[in-house]
């Protein structure tokens, strides 16, 4: 059977490299975007022109309708969805607990955690046995993220405890639910928090004293996919230097 992943919130960061490793391993790669069409456009025609197949579909995934779309047209055009990557995510400027409103805490439930579970929802109608989801969740959520993103680590633990009951609810269907939390990682998103050289500046503090890489990552989410790791469910692994 082919193998068909929709990657979520893929037009960059993490979701771009994980599309692109995925391809490379023989997937059919969704890439999904909300509103970074040319991203997703370029990325779709750099994974065609090394081979690999792949198509853009935009979809809100907090919106019920378009979540069953996005799943609908994956089908049509590169076959059945056997694997998800719930990666979409949403960041706003570093804030203290007291100034975060509740427009803000609302939006960034919604994206993270609604997301995720709309996804896996409208997943588990096609996944096969021996299909796998894999949530991508954030240090943040051991953490809490105090005087920055106390309601992006709420979500993130949610999204964990998600994942953990999820994958206790279909193991006997043969399908494996599992989720990584990534640390200080270079990418875009901490532009949209307002510290682009956040990485660089928390380094220090952990332990292999480095930020990671988005292909790191997607290393991971790839093995958790795969086969190899057919005896995993229900785990969270941390991919954080140490930290």
């Amino acid at each position: 059977m082919q193998k068909v992943v929709i990657v979520t919130g893929a037009s960059r960061g993490i979701g771009a490299a994980t599309a692109l490793l995925l391809a490379k391993e023989g997937y059919g790669v969704c890439v999904n975007y909300r509103q970074r069409q040319d991203q997703a456009q370029a990325l779709v025609a750099q994974i065609q022109a090394q081979g690999g197949q792949a198509m853009a579909c935009q979809a809100d995934v907090t919106q019920e309708a378009d979540v069953a779309r996005l799943f609908e047209c994956t089908a049509r055009q590169l076959g059945p969805v056997t694997h998800l990557v719930n990666n979409a995510g949403i960041l706003f400027t570093q804030t203290p607990f007291e100034g975060i409103s509740l427009a803000r805490f609302s939006q960034v439930l919604s994206t993270h955690v609604l997301g995720c579970f709309l996804c896996c929802r409208q997943a588990l109608g096609q996944l096969p046995r021996g299909g796998a989801i894999v949530n991508v969740s954030s240090a943040a959520a051991r953490t809490g993220a105090p005087f920055e993103y106390i309601d992006y680590a709420a979500a993130k633990g949610a999204m964990d405890s998600l994942t953990k009951g999820l994958a206790l609810e279909v193991a006997e269907r043969g399908i494996r639910v599992n989720g990584v939390r990534p640390g200080f990682i270079h990418t875009q998103m901490h532009a949209d928090g307002g510290e682009p050289d956040r990485v660089a500046r928390l380094s220090p503090q952990i332990p292999l004293k480095r930020g990671g890489s988005p292909e790191e990552v997607a290393n991971a989410i790839a093995w958790l996919l795969s086969d190899q790791a057919s005896f995993v469910t229900g785990s969270i692994l941390d991919i954080a230097g140490g930290k």
